[in-house]
């Protein structure tokens, strides 16, 4: 079944990782086959809830993006570098392929030899030198071993093709030869008394049993096979190791199965090649992908939650393809290629639309999931004092707290207490550990949220806050707006960058706005500043 990654987005809160974690759990209890996954580093609070509820930190993903693993290769066209050039084209014929890796016996890549390669070697090839090992020639020669004295067979082939006089008085045989003769018992005596590497008998004739005695007391070899001597000539070539014809000094262009296809592309488009081994990161190779088959692919499945936006969610997803959507936000501009499950609600978290989906499904909750699920509705409602608090998210809040088996308040002030703790961090980096994207018109627009309940710590270097709010708005944003949400004071300070002040004055309506505006009661940037960002920069 295909494995589906369920991902919040990219800046991960509770409720995104919650809520990857419990519907996962769900969607598995239903017979799918998901995995929860985060986007970045989570934060304190999080982590303090998966701790209290001894739940797995769900692991990092990356990216969608189509990789070579994705794509449809061969994985059948490789061949062990002993093995003969003869075999080698036997496996490119059934494969249909134009060329094949050449592997050590750890698949461990040797080399690339491609079917021009094998026609160039069958037609000019040097014929007169062989190395290889007795097992393939006699696959080759549809032979038959008649004595095995070694098993490695390297030296010069020679033909008996003359009269036996002539070959005894003007020929010198070593043992680096290898002889091709019929049935000629003076020169079969002549080439074993010569103490010869291999004798092949052509034309299916059989050997003295006297000379059989003296090969094997001079370590020469015998095979035979039912060819002629032209046809044996000829074939015997091919019984040669494959990793004869590689070109040891030019490397194979290979590529990871790990490279994006888009990389791939690239690089085949320069290089012309019509085939390319696959490795892994350990060199091991796992097959061959030819151009022509880039466009076989299986594109990684994804369902989001606590987010609907292409800008907010995981890298590459416009090359994966989107199963299902739960949300609880406005929604954005992301796009299917088909109809899909979309999921939303005017909640206060994506863990109470979780919760209802338990229920209609009937699938009992776990205490761990009940407990992740009421801390992101705690969380995301501000201990349910947040305007996005609804009906539903109070009576969830009641029946997870009672599955969690702990009171709701108490450990809702333990969690904010946990999570929302600057000590130990650099004001500069809080800006970016909750900031949202969202694009009106031709605006990159960037709104952060921080929760504390110490105003007054970061109040201490303000400045250096602001400058990098103006960084940021300088660079990847337009426009980047901060909320410092005071817990205890129930009420956000809103600080911008500095080219916007005219703008935030719009958006307030309020000539005397001024950078640290307290406003009573701003708790939800979703509800309460979002809708206002957008429709001022649309006038």
């Amino acid at each position: 079944m295909e494995k589906i990654y369920i991902v919040g987005h990219q800046k991960p809160d509770t409720d995104a990782v919650c809520a990857s974690i419990t519907y996962s759990y769900l969607k598995n209890a239903l017979g799918y086959n998901t995995v929860p996954r985060v986007l970045g580093h989570i934060n304190d609070e999080t982590k303090f809830v998966l701790n209290y509820f001894q739940v797995k930190e769900p692991e990092y993903l990356n990216d969608v993006k189509v990789q070579v693993a994705n794509m449809k290769y061969n994985k059948n066209c490789m061949v062990e570098e002993t093995s003969s050039i003869w075999e080698a084209f036997q496996i490119m014929q059934k494969e249909e392929e134009t060329g094949i890796c050449v592997v050590d016996e750890n698949k461990k890549l040797k080399g690339l030899v491609t079917l021009k390669e094998l026609a160039k070697q069958f037609i000019s090839g040097n014929r007169d030198v062989l190395h290889t090992s007795l097992k393939n020639i006699e696959k080759v020669l549809e032979g038959e071993i008649v004595l095995k004295c070694q098993e490695e067979i390297k030296g010069n082939i020679l033909a008996a093709t003359y009269q036996s006089k002539t070959i005894i008085d003007t020929i010198s045989l070593t043992s680096n030869d290898i002889l091709l003769v019929g049935d000629r018992y003076k020169v079969l005596e002549y080439a074993i008394a010569s103490k010869v590497k291999l004798i092949i008998i052509t034309g299916g004739h059989d050997i003295d049993k006297e000379l059989l005695w003296k090969a094997k007391e001079n370590n020469v070899s015998i095979l035979k096979t039912k060819l002629d001597t032209y046809h044996t000539s000829n074939n015997l070539i091919l019984s040669n190791y494959i990793s004869t014809i590689i070109d040891v000094e030019n490397s194979p262009i290979r590529i990871k199965n790990t490279d994006y296809r888009t990389d791939f592309l690239e690089l085949a488009d320069k290089l012309g090649f019509t085939n390319y081994p696959v490795v892994n990161k350990m060199d091991k190779c796992l097959g061959l992908l030819k151009t022509s088959d880039v466009n076989q692919y299986e594109k990684n499945h994804v369902i989001l939650v606590d987010h609907n936006g292409a800008s907010q969610s995981v890298d590459g997803i416009e090359e994966a393809i989107i199963d299902e959507i739960v949300d609880h936000h406005n929604l954005l501009n992301i796009g299917t290629s088909v109809p899909i499950n979309f999921r939303s609600m005017p909640v206060g978290s994506t863990c109470t639309i979780i919760y209802q989906m338990y229920k209609e499904n009937k699938v009992k909750v776990p205490k761990e999931m009940a407990g992740l699920m009421l801390s992101a509705i705690l969380s995301d409602t501000l201990l349910l004092k947040s305007v996005t608090t609804t009906k539903t998210d109070k009576e969830s809040v009641l029946e997870l707290a009672k599955i969690a088996k702990v009171d709701a308040l108490s450990y809702g002030h333990q969690m904010v207490k946990n999570g929302f703790s600057i000590q130990g961090k650099k004001i500069e980096d809080l800006l970016e550990e909750d900031i949202k994207t969202f694009r009106v018109g031709t605006k990159m627009v960037g709104i952060s949220q921080i929760f504390t309940m110490d105003f007054e710590e970061i109040r201490k270097d303000i400045n250096t806050f602001l400058d990098k709010v103006d960084a940021l708005a300088g660079g990847k944003y337009d426009i980047v707006i901060s909320l410092i949400t005071d817990i205890e004071k129930n009420g956000s300070y809103v600080f911008y960058d500095r080219k916007s002040d005219t703008l935030m004055k719009d958006i307030f309506n309020n000539e005397d706005f001024y950078q640290g505006y307290f406003i009573q009661d701003l708790l939800s940037r979703k509800k309460q500043l979002v809708p206002n960002v957008i429709e001022t920069l649309e006038k």
